[in-house]
């Protein structure tokens, strides 16, 4: 007889299979409490941070920047009234993202709608750093989907508001660009000389010369005005964005009559002045017309003069600050060697009582002036290169 066929043995039971939970939607932010990001010209975040600080706000410094907690209204004050941010970012959600797919599911399910109109165009920028997604494109691609599937945003290169997503250990954080163009532009200066200074980095050196509005400044190389008009508007209480619009006006969260009353404050009357030279004419030029349609013609002087040819005003002593040429090579600065002592010759002879202050990429030239400086400020980025602020005591 054939032997009999072993019995099999009975499967384990499976456990019955459970359905599938579905994605928890990421959630945005309390909108009275985001962190806002004010971007900083590198080497300025301390005197940006001193600014915030006087408005009322706790100020933490990070990488690049500033940050603070506030709601839309103090998004609005920030791009209206701080001098020396370059942009202001809303910090508007965040959640953990560490594939693609995790990415294209969690990006659609974010609620777009809390900030965005379908009628207003936008555009994406990513960054990632230290993430399992590391590739920005990738990124873009992504949230522009999400975008369009869930909200029906139309994506463009030349949009009026920009959305910001940046990675980093696979957190993915999407902030607001507030601001639109950069908050140097403040809407009066139409015409600009050749290496302008930026208005945000003016108001900050001016800052940390230890101006508050309360002495009479002036530049002695003016340009197109922007250390003698930054001074005007801080001290008659100008706000630097009073001429120009904001990419903030086109979210669902604006509001423009809160927006219409926080714009209008009346400025402070001074009696001081602020006073710019050149030897340029076209430059004197500029200058004029830039402080016309900023509505400082009133309070500031300018004067086609070289420098050998400057005398203090009358009144007070107050603060002469000055961005001289310092060449991009050093075959190109010989010649600068002599201008700066006989600028430093000028002030010595002319300007007693006046404080100095001097930017500069090179401590070569600030010693060729003959000024008795102190420890120079910390390095800050400026047009490809690395500069500092050069401070006396009163002369």
């Amino acid at each position: 007889m054939p032997p009999k066929a072993k019995a099999r043995p009975k499967a384990a039971p499976q456990p019955a299979r459970q359905p599938e939970r579905p994605e928890p939607a990421p959630l945005a932010v309390d909108q009275s409490r985001m962190e806002i990001f004010l971007v900083a010209t590198p080497g300025l975040e301390d005197p940006l941070a001193d600014e915030v600080r006087d408005l009322g706000y706790s100020p933490q410094i990070q990488p690049g920047g500033v940050t603070f907690i506030g709601g839309w209204p103090d998004v609005w004050r920030a791009n209206l009234c701080i001098r020396g941010a370059t942009r202001v970012l809303a910090r508007i959600g965040s959640f953990r993202a560490m594939h693609p797919a995790q990415l294209d599911k969690r990006a659609h399910r974010f609620p777009w709608a809390d900030f965005l109109t379908p009628a207003i165009p936008v555009r994406v920028e990513a960054t990632s750093r230290k993430s399992r997604i590391y590739h920005a494109g990738a990124i873009i691609q992504r949230i522009e989907a999400a975008l369009k599937d869930s909200l029906g945003v139309t994506i463009a290169e030349d949009a009026p508001l920009t959305i910001k997503v940046r990675i980093e250990d696979d957190l993915c954080t999407i902030s607001l660009d507030t601001s639109g163009e950069s908050l140097h532009r403040r809407g009066h200066k139409q015409a600009v000389g050749k290496a302008p200074m930026r208005e945000t980095m003016a108001a900050m050196f001016l800052r940390q010369c230890g101006f508050d509005g309360r002495e009479p400044v002036l530049d002695p190389m003016c340009g197109s005005g922007t250390f003698p008009l930054e001074a005007a508007e801080m001290a008659t209480g100008l706000q630097p964005g009073r001429l120009r619009d904001f990419a903030f006006q086109h979210l669902t969260s604006f509001d423009p009559e809160a927006w219409a009353a926080l714009r209008m404050p009346a400025p402070v009357q001074t009696a001081l002045r602020f006073y710019g030279s050149d030897r340029d004419p076209g430059a004197i030029r500029m200058s004029r017309d830039n402080a016309e349609r900023a509505g400082l013609g009133a309070i500031t002087d300018f004067q086609n003069l070289s420098i050998s040819d400057i005398q203090p005003p009358e009144g007070p002593p107050g603060l002469v600050i000055i961005n001289p040429p310092y060449g991009a090579r050093i075959g190109n600065k010989g010649p600068l060697f002599g201008l700066h002592a006989a600028m430093g010759e000028t002030l010595r002879s002319r300007f007693a009582g006046w404080r100095i202050g001097i930017v500069t990429s090179e401590a070569q030239l600030a010693r060729a002036t003959g000024l008795p400086f102190r420890e120079p400020g910390p390095y800050v980025a400026h047009g490809g290169l690395k500069v500092r602020l050069y401070q006396t005591a009163p002369l």
